[in-house]
């Protein structure tokens, strides 16, 4: 049956209804969870706040899991999902530059509009170094156009890499989370009561 809008289910002409409806659903979600607080998302780094590990493990397992379920009842086919071709070394790069960010502005790009629908101050100057950084990057490309497509897999997924099959896969990323879970109550907890004992 799914995915609704290709197997003509849903109009075509519904693509930016639902992406507007899920982009608001994703933003009260985010905000719900504490993603508009800077020091809650760079918490992950110092060890004092995890919820932004314990959300999007989260997100994924029921992501996954629902996918896999779909797909065996018939009600969605995993063939026709898209994936994001995958670029190794530049996305290794990008990812980088990224988790610099992340630990300097405390926000990621998604977090930051939900730390402006509230009015955070540090969110509006992180999305004004945001459009700064899309435009220098437009107008550098073609410098390093040829790296950016470089390293090109293809359609690739971790079970195509590693030969595991998809519901096996999914056993044992289901069992790393929640062993991260049970990891991260304890390094929050150490964390916390010393920056407790030195008043940080």
């Amino acid at each position: 049956m799914g995915p609704l809008i290709p197997n003509g289910v849903i109009g075509g002409g519904w693509d930016f209804v639902i992406a507007i409806l899920l982009g608001v659903a994703f933003g009260f979600i985010l905000e719900a969870s504490g993603f508009s607080s800077s020091r809650n998302l760079a918490g992950v780094f110092y060890g004092y706040n995890f919820v932004v590990l314990r959300v999007f493990f989260t997100a994924l397992i029921v992501a996954m899991v629902g996918l896999l379920y779909f797909d065996y009842v018939g009600w969605i086919s995993l063939s026709q999902i898209f994936i994001l071709p995958t670029f190794l070394g530049p996305m290794i790069v990008g990812g980088v530059i990224m988790g610099v960010g992340f630990v300097l502005g405390g926000f990621c790009p998604g977090t930051s509009f939900t730390g402006i629908a509230i009015g955070k101050l540090d969110a509006v100057f992180f999305a004004i170094g945001l459009y700064v950084g899309i435009f220098g990057f437009s107008l550098a490309f073609p410098l390093f156009e040829n790296f950016f497509t470089s390293g090109n897999l293809g359609n690739v997924t971790l079970t195509d890499l590693t030969g595991i099959p998809a519901p096996v896969f999914a056993v044992i990323f289901t069992v790393v989370a929640l062993a991260a879970f049970w990891g991260t109550m304890f390094i929050e907890k150490r964390v916390r009561k010393n920056m407790k004992q030195y008043k940080f």
